[in-house]
């Protein structure tokens, strides 16, 4: 692994193999990873939401391939994939992803437990999932055995009966939106309302697109994969697109085996 931006001169020096940049020719610790993806400082009114995105696309465009983003990862990249969960309070995730990609609950890492402690937070991240219809299947572990009781954000007008079987099944039921459906700027009140203000969303893309066109994503962690897919797969956020481009700034970039691992922010909170 090695840091390619922002530029220092350790970023410059090259390492014994010949290779440049800071950390170049080694495996990075853990507690680098997290150093190098903390989340904001509080400022002086205390701690305030900050929803970031961790997702990986291919060089042509590609969010997944046959349907799973495990096949364009790499070992690194699921290091720091399990990183930036630890760092956060809550990981919210579409009810399509928890589907296809078969969720599980968050667990506690002996790695990072001296560092959530010091943060003031749970031994492991909650799971919130969006959805609408909460057609989900709530015997799985996700909802049964968490360590943390996940969440499930729905809206107002959510069918009593599903919320009574989620409720029965031990997942919590937060209200995030007046009608049917989920309100991401109510999502992030409630979650922040919860005590949650490390957010991180791991999509998938019609719910990372929903964020974007609502304009409350603060940070996208973008691995990009050294892979060309072709075919018709999703992009790392879909739906509607905004009437204007947002626009993001370069925070880092770190490099492996062609792979490079970015951080872009906006350039101020949401809230």
């Amino acid at each position: 692994m090695r840091r390619l931006f922002p530029v220092t001169d350790e970023t410059a020096a090259p390492a014994p193999d010949g290779a440049s940049g800071e950390g170049a020719g080694r495996e990075w610790s853990l507690d680098e990873l997290a150093a190098a993806y903390a989340y904001p400082e509080p400022g002086p009114g205390g701690p305030v939401p900050w929803l970031r995105a961790n997702m990986v696309s291919t060089l042509d465009g590609a969010a997944q391939h046959d349907g799973r983003s495990q096949p364009i990862s790499s070992a690194t990249d699921m290091r720091i994939f399990g990183t930036l969960r630890a760092l956060a309070d809550v990981v919210v995730v579409g009810a399509e992803t928890v589907r296809k990609e078969g969720y599980r609950p968050a667990r506690a890492r002996e790695d990072f437990a001296a560092l959530r402690e010091a943060a003031g937070q749970r031994p492991a991240p909650a799971i919130a999932v969006v959805t609408a219809s909460l057609d989900l299947d709530f015997s799985l572990p996700l909802f049964t055995s968490p360590l943390v009781p996940t969440l499930v954000l729905t809206g107002a007008a959510a069918a009593p009966d599903r919320v009574a079987t989620a409720e029965k099944a031990g997942a919590r039921v937060v209200t995030a939106g007046d009608g049917i459906g989920v309100d991401p700027a109510h999502a992030v009140r409630a979650l922040a309302d919860l005590g949650h203000t490390r957010l991180l969303t791991e999509g998938g893309p019609r719910l990372l697109g929903q964020l974007v066109a609502a304009g409350v994503l603060d940070e996208l962690c973008l691995t990009l994969s050294p892979m060309l897919t072709a075919g018709e797969a999703q992009r790392i956020a879909g739906g509607p697109a905004v009437t204007v481009p947002h626009r993001f700034g370069l925070v880092s970039m770190l490099e492996e085996d062609g792979f490079l691992f970015t951080r872009y922010g906006r350039t101020r909170p949401a809230y």
